[in-house]
């Protein structure tokens, strides 16, 4: 997102924040984060090799250090930002340019930022600054969507749902599931997405059985179940879609289990509101498929959070007890999985509302059982 106007808007919060802390400045190296503060839209490879970090102090302009294969895209995309290279690595820079803007108290993002990076940091700082370990200050501030986040989802959710019906009538015998996921991602490329969110994951038959299959070379047969769980990035926003189906004239058993899914799916969404419990809705969707007998073979939870990330707060699970929020987007994603039988999810993305949700798929073909 490039809108100075929003990121200055999420600065100045962030900034609020740091001050009720009485902290200096904080280093924000998450990619997620950093995009969501800067408008800088670089991928890291890795947690070890990062496009740049940003430097927010409690009050002033906000700093992006990055090195020079990054130079022009940090000045077009972070432009409220003070662009900085560095040459000799970053705790060199920052051994500089923390004394010149008084900071001596840096907290830093724990969950992300490599231990032996925070000991490197330390050593060359020395005394002069104490780094201090934060957790999950942005994503905090990520987890309730602004409008124009919600119309930014909804396009990536519609395009996902556009590149499905389109490989979805390629789908025949002799293809194997790494064939389907090529074409799949292939096909992201070619109607604008920047990446898949995701690997995608295309499971046939038994395979199915496994929530986080890896295509193989398994070639499709007539009459089998073929889940297809994909997912893709569009201007900065994840979207997240499950869909199974039966490959030829379904049988009874696969059709009962589907619509046990899809009950559970809908009793699930009806539950959703701003004030509902996480567990509560997660439970809605586990009491429907336990009541058919099949509660042992649904192990994970109900949904996650979408954004910047794929994966994000809140959590749908039996475990969680915060309550939704209105603005908040989740997954609602139940799913049946027996070993030597295959597995069955469904899953749709929806936006929390005061009094209910906002499902923002619009393709529900083959869902309305």
């Amino acid at each position: 997102m490039k809108d100075s106007f929003v990121t200055g808007q999420r600065i100045h919060k962030l900034q609020a924040s740091l001050r009720s802390r009485n902290l200096d400045a904080i280093l924000i190296t998450e990619p997620a984060n950093r995009r969501y503060l800067s408008g800088y839209t670089p991928v890291d490879h890795d947690i070890q090799e990062s496009s740049g970090i940003l430097l927010i102090p409690k009050k002033g302009s906000p700093w992006l250090l990055t090195d020079s294969r990054f130079e022009l895209q940090a000045k077009e995309e972070a432009v409220s930002f003070t662009v900085e290279l560095y040459r000799k690595g970053m705790s060199v820079l920052l051994k500089t340019l923390l004394p010149s803007l008084g900071i001596k108290r840096l907290a830093f993002e724990s969950h992300y930022f490599l231990h032996s990076a925070v000991g490197r940091l330390g050593e060359v700082l020395g005394k002069s600054v104490d780094l201090v370990p934060l957790t999950g200050l942005i994503e905090r501030m990520r987890v309730i969507k602004s409008e124009e986040e919600i119309r930014l989802l909804k396009q990536s959710v519609l395009r996902n749902e556009q590149v499905f019906q389109q490989v979805r009538s390629m789908i025949a015998p002799g293809m194997t599931e790494i064939d389907i996921a090529l074409t799949i991602e292939r096909t992201m490329r070619e109607l604008g997405a920047e990446r898949p969110s995701f690997e995608t994951i295309v499971a046939f038959g038994s395979n199915a059985a496994k929530p986080h299959a890896v295509p193989s070379n398994r070639v499709l047969k007539e009459n089998e179940l073929v889940l297809i769980d994909m997912g893709l990035v569009l201007q900065g926003y994840c979207s997240d879609m499950t869909r199974t189906f039966f490959l030829g004239e379904p049988d009874s058993m696969f059709l009962e289990r589907l619509r046990t899914v899809r009950r559970a799916q809908l009793a699930a969404t009806k539950a959703i509101r701003a004030g509902a419990v996480c567990r509560a809705v997660d439970q809605a969707a586990r009491q429907i498929i336990a009541n058919a007998g099949y509660g042992s073979y649904f192990g994970h939870g109900l949904g996650h959070g979408v954004g910047l990330a794929v994966h994000e707060s809140p959590r749908l699970s039996a475990r969680s007890r915060k309550q939704l929020q209105a603005g908040m987007i989740v997954t609602i994603e139940p799913g049946i999985y027996l070993p030597s039988w295959g597995g069955i999810r469904l899953e749709n993305m929806a936006v929390v509302r005061e009094e209910g949700c906002e499902l923002l798929n619009e393709d529900i073909s083959g869902l309305d059982l």
